[in-house]
């Protein structure tokens, strides 16, 4: 057989084939893989921005309740208050000299109840209290004015008792 026939070509000056030379050695091709190496590339670089701010979070946390917790020298320690008592609220019964008022008033109303002294002097005996019922009026009670009855502190009902024996008491819608 003569070498053009065994696939080789000749060393011939006008062969259409080149030289034989070595072929180097390479990494496999990966075809298709750029994209994905981009996604990662920006997932590591969301990640390290999001571990970068819980950090920085966590060290302000810190940071800011030590500075609370830590008086400056020289500074007075803080007063502490005691929470205020409960106020115990009571029912008092009021007659308010004019009736068509009081039946304006519902239950849930607020009312400031102010005391007209025969002197021409008038003050505020209860401001805001409760109204907790409207009683029926009276039959035959004329001008008597009308019954309410308020939720107040128990001072404020003192006064409101001993302003309704001195003085006219009219109310005041909130």
């Amino acid at each position: 057989m003569s070498g053009a026939a065994q696939g080789r070509c000749a060393p011939a000056p006008l062969s259409p084939c080149p030289p034989a030379r070595p072929v180097p050695a390479f990494a496999p091709l990966r075809v298709g893989r750029g994209g994905d190496r981009l996604r990662r590339a920006l997932r590591r670089r969301r990640r390290g921005a999001s571990a970068a701010l819980a950090v920085a979070a966590a060290a302000l946390a810190v940071a800011g309740g030590a500075q609370a917790a830590q008086p400056s020298r020289g500074a007075a320690p803080p007063v502490v208050k005691p929470p205020p008592a409960p106020v115990r609220m009571v029912s008092a019964p009021v007659r308010i000299a004019d009736a068509a008022t009081v039946r304006l008033l519902r239950p849930g109303d607020r009312v400031d109840v102010v005391a007209a002294e025969r002197t021409g002097a008038s003050r505020v005996v209860a401001a805001g209290a409760r109204v907790a019922e409207v009683p029926a009026p009276e039959q035959g009670a004329g001008d008597g004015g009308a019954l309410v009855v308020l939720a107040v502190p128990r001072e404020t009902a003192r006064e409101l008792l001993g302003a309704g024996a001195v003085a006219r008491l009219a109310v005041a819608l909130c």
